[in-house]
């Protein structure tokens, strides 16, 4: 992505549309622009029509079509903007999510949790740039995690890691650590060959891998010492033991990575 964010507000209340524009100017970390206003959704489309934009940040509850209607709508068009419900009413986070918006933030809305929006907003418009020449599949799929009582779903695609730990699988982007339900196995069936098994406890995204050489990692040691193969997963900077059962995959996933 070139450029700031092109940021629709979309909401019923002259005065909460004023605050999100403050907020959004605030946010200098994730570079965004307010390009547009509108009271309803009848007034979104028309703005839509005329002109482009990256990201929504949509009510819920407005005269007319309501903010969810609107969304449903929206993900039938092609290079539709990206959603962030802004609303007072916390109960339709699920659905929300289930129209894949990026996030849901409840009024009055923080600064930083904004910015995480954008933020996640940014780096999607980002990967979708850089992977515009691949071959990709239209539904790359999601995983829904839960964090700190906020359900979200994570894209496929922006996952380095999953790591079991005893009862759960940790989930690792290269903002955030989320925890899973699923079994390593069920996920390793699930997003099939993107991922690479390292580690009967670990799965890697093969664009991910970056490095494999022997390294001290505690409790993870094939000899004395704890020393063992690991793989270092960019852009985190983290490593992660590799058995010598998966050694042979992983070498052949670098030289992969390289050509």
């Amino acid at each position: 992505m070139t450029g700031p964010l092109k940021v629709l507000l979309v909401d019923d209340e002259e005065l909460a549309r004023l605050r999100l524009r403050s907020l959004v100017a605030d946010c200098i970390e994730v570079p965004s622009v307010v390009v547009g206003e509108a009271a309803n959704a009848a007034q979104a489309v028309d703005f839509l029509m005329a002109r482009e934009c990256d990201l929504l940040l949509l009510d819920i509850h407005m005269p007319g079509l309501d903010g969810m209607q609107f969304a449903a709508r929206l993900r039938s068009q092609p290079k539709a903007p990206a959603v962030v419900f802004v609303t007072a009413h916390a109960e339709h986070a699920l659905q929300a999510f289930e129209l894949e918006a990026v996030d849901y933030l409840t009024k009055p809305v923080k600064r930083d949790r904004l910015q995480a929006a954008l933020q996640r907003v940014a780096q999607r418009l980002a990967l979708q740039g850089e992977r515009a020449s691949e071959p990709v599949p239209e539904d790359e799929g999601m995983l829904v995690v839960s964090d700190r009582g906020r359900v979200l779903r994570v894209p496929v695609a922006e996952v380095l890691y999953l790591k079991a730990e005893l009862k759960y699988v940790t989930l690792r982007t290269a903002q955030h650590t989320f925890v899973l339900d699923d079994s390593l196995a069920e996920l390793e069936t699930r997003l099939g060959e993107r991922f690479l098994r390292v580690h009967r406890n670990a799965l890697v995204a093969r664009p991910a891998v970056r490095a494999l050489e022997r390294r001290t990692l505690a409790g993870e040691g094939d000899d004395e010492g704890g020393e063992a193969w690991a793989v270092r997963v960019a852009p985190v900077d983290e490593w992660l033991a590799v058995s010598r059962r998966q050694l042979a995959a992983v070498r052949e996933a670098l030289v992969a990575v390289g050509r």
